[in-house]
């Protein structure tokens, strides 16, 4: 049913990413794994639109909402190992207009987190406003914190984008996009933007909403008012997906369109100390700097345990994971990045039919506990 490849070790897992399709739970999806820097699992199928007219083949891509997350994060530690950021120092160091109403003493680290209290705009916006990357900074440099900073964590799901975004543009002189494409994507090769050129778009799966009532926003009654400031404002239409507009903006925490193979590949670069296609892009150091346990707690957000490193989920809270040098992140709907630094292992997976949820569902889970069953690991 699937195409692609599996090494013969890893069979279970095309067994398992084939029943997904067969039952229903993806339409289309890729998935792929990554192990000591080889691709050894890199399989697609499906259909890419929901009236299945439109198969989804090996150069499919789609938006994968907060799975993006990773890819922002892994630009900010390219450059923080090139000494342009320092994670320590206040955000105001890169940004002076930062500093306003409260803010000078957020360190950039705290961005990284989602514990710098700025999950959302508190000036009410239009999606629009994502659409126009010095408006939406504005707004939140010159705002106050929800919370006080560092001392929790709570789900920065739009903001962190152009929070840790902008601290790149400062320090680079260049968009988040541009970076990450110059450093990151293209010397891999790697199938993954954030902004999508139009010459692009016929290759984007057309991404279907969770059921009615299940969608972010759908349920306000008894939220917080971080909560429904998340959830609310601007608020999340997955159509949106399908407009040049989105396509086109850099949206670093929710916008970046691409596919498994191209989460896992660009990924190596973390689980193998630096290396990716016999490329060295950071010290090992740099690397395991994303380790670093910066918050944990009740998310104020999500309401659920979380523990952060620097940009991604760590082993624990939400995701109890077999190896503990493990990061990851996932997306509104189902898409996830795996990095298992012990394992030097990659997972990424990416598919058109959402689940109700923001940090994955068993979907992408079982592939990766397929991976690894078949490594040993569990």
């Amino acid at each position: 049913m699937s195409e692609g490849f599996t090494h013969d070790k890893f069979a279970s897992v095309r067994e398992t990413f084939d029943g997904n399709l067969a039952s229903g739970d993806d339409i289309g999806a890729s998935f792929c794994a990554t192990l000591e820097g080889e691709t050894v699992v890199d399989i697609w199928g499906g259909h890419a639109d929901a009236a299945k007219t439109k198969p989804w083949v090996t150069d499919t891509i789609v938006n994968v909402y907060s799975t993006t997350k990773t890819m922002t994060a892994l630009t900010a530690l390219l450059l923080a190992d090139r000494g342009l950021i320092d994670f320590d120092a206040p955000v105001a160091k890169y940004w002076p207009e930062f500093a306003a109403n409260g803010k000078a003493n957020i360190k950039v680290s705290h961005l990284m987190s989602h514990s710098a209290g700025l999950s959302g705009w508190k000036e009410p916006i239009t999606k629009e406003t994502l659409y126009d990357w010095d408006k939406a900074v504005a707004l939140l440099a010159a705002q106050a914190p929800f919370w006080e900073p560092g001392t929790a964590p709570g789900y920065h799901a739009l903001t962190q984008g152009y929070l840790v975004g902008e601290v790149i543009r400062r320090v680079a002189g260049q968009s988040v996009g541009t970076v990450f494409r110059k450093e990151i994507a293209e010397p891999l090769g790697a199938d993954f933007w954030i902004g999508l050129p139009a010459s692009e778009d016929e290759r984007v799966a057309e991404l279907i909403p969770p059921p009615p009532g299940a969608g972010v926003g759908d349920n306000l009654e008894g939220m917080s008012e971080v909560m429904r400031n998340m959830a609310t404002n601007p608020g999340i239409d997955v159509a949106e997906t399908r407009t040049r507009a989105w396509r086109g903006a850099e949206i670093p925490a929710a916008g970046g369109t691409g596919n498994a193979r191209s989460v896992a590949e660009i990924h190596a670069i973390l689980a193998n100390g630096g290396v990716a296609r016999g490329k060295r892009f950071m010290s090992e150091k740099g690397v395991r700097k994303a380790l670093e346990l910066q918050v944990e707690g009740p998310d104020l957000v999500m309401a659920v345990p979380a523990r952060f490193g620097m940009g991604f989920g760590l082993a624990g809270g939400l995701l109890p994971l077999p190896n503990p040098n493990t990061i990851f992140w996932g997306g509104y709907g189902g898409s996830l990045a795996i990095i298992d630094m012990d394992a030097r292992t990659t997972f990424g997976y990416a598919m058109n039919k959402m689940a109700p949820t923001t940090t994955g569902d068993m979907r992408a889970l079982g592939l990766a506990m397929a991976m690894w069953t078949a490594l040993g690991a569990i």
